[in-house]
């Protein structure tokens, strides 16, 4: 199996969820990284990010960018189920 690493920065509101909590215990190939920053200079104030495996994935509430980082971490483990 392969593992998927999805890094959050702490400023970003995409905090206002447990993210690393809520991943980590449905997906063990998962790891959450937590940075100070990730350089996407004011995102992290704007909107709900995070990048999975080098890419970034926003939404207008963090629900919904925790459903799309669910969808491309499923994408990312089916390329290693092949």
């Amino acid at each position: 199996m392969g593992i998927v690493v999805v890094e959050i920065c702490d400023g970003s509101l995409i905090n206002e969820l447990d993210i690393e909590g809520i991943l980590e215990a449905e997906y063990p190939e998962v790891a959450v990284i937590e940075s100070s920053c990730l350089s996407f200079c004011g995102m992290c104030a704007k909107r709900p990010y995070a990048i999975v495996n080098g890419k970034r994935i926003f939404a207008k509430t963090a629900e919904e960018c925790l459903v799309l980082i669910r969808a491309h971490i499923e994408a990312e483990l089916a390329e290693y189920s092949l």
